[in-house]
């Protein structure tokens, strides 16, 4: 199977895993490091943090995580047993021809399946509800470390919540990444809203750490790139992206953002 380029990413779990800004995680990297975190291979074993890397895992499509998920979830690994999620994991897992798992469902027979609500999953053939996305959006940005509201704000503001949105420059879904930007964050498919989410995400962290977590500079980078706002010194004399800056800051007042400090997945260069 050719591996997904994921995310450009220099990811640690709490300063206890680096990777150099040139390196590149993709989901099975992510499994992996994620079965080193729960058996304790090279690194302090911390099924919390196996938990969270299984779940990004799954999230990409990694099919073999889904089989973790559900053995975490049925031996009480990382998070409260729940055989219930466990035969949910299962079932996914099964669908793929994962022989263990079909074996694991036998013994789960009878056990009503049923979602994970701790490890989301969107789909890109059914486009995601508003309420979908922003439960998405309040697990995953503080692995950022981002301020979920002001990322809720950033998606209303470029595609009003729509995963299929393009515009007249190219930009595309959710968070209207250009293939420029979807190409520098390691995005393999705009389309894919998850994907996106964590394009787009990755870039905003990028961004506050550039500007010291001034929220109206990143803003206005995100909207006319950081180039533009290095060069003006500030907002661009544009209009588009000064009405872009006060439309968000209407409903995002935080001038400074909350620093960035040890989180799950960085851009910020070590």
């Amino acid at each position: 199977m050719q591996k997904l380029k994921w995310l450009s990413l220099v990811l640690f779990l709490l300063a206890s895993f680096t990777l150099t800004a040139d390196e590149r995680l993709d989901k099975d990297q992510l499994r992996l490091l994620a079965v080193q975190y729960e058996h304790g291979r090279g690194v302090e074993q911390d099924h919390q943090k196996a938990f969270k890397m299984y779940c990004m895992a799954a999230d990409l499509g990694n099919q073999d995580a889904y089989y973790d998920l559900g053995w975490m979830y049925f031996n009480n690994r990382g998070v409260t047993q729940d055989k219930a999620v466990a035969a949910g994991w299962f079932e996914r897992a099964a669908e793929t021809g994962d022989r263990l798992a079909k074996r694991m469902l036998t013994v789960l027979a009878g056990v009503t399946p049923v979602a994970d609500k701790n490890c989301s999953s969107l789909s890109k053939d059914t486009p995601p509800s508003r309420q979908e996305i922003e439960s998405w959006v309040e697990l995953w940005a503080p692995e950022y470390g981002l301020d979920p509201a002001l990322v809720i704000a950033v998606i209303a503001a470029e595609s009003n919540f729509n995963s299929k949105a393009l515009s007249h420059k190219n930009a595309q879904g959710l968070m209207q990444l250009i293939p420029a930007t979807a190409r520098r964050f390691g995005v393999n498919d705009s389309w894919n809203p998850e994907e996106n989410m964590h394009g787009g995400m990755a870039y905003l962290q990028w961004l506050v750490q550039q500007f010291e977590g001034d929220v109206r500079l990143v803003l206005a980078a995100y909207n006319a790139g950081e180039g533009a706002v290095e060069r003006y010194q500030g907002i661009p004399p544009y209009r588009e992206t000064q009405n872009y800056v006060k439309m968000i800051t209407r409903s995002y007042d935080k001038r400074i953002h909350p620093e960035i400090g040890d989180v799950a997945i960085s851009m910020i260069s070590q």
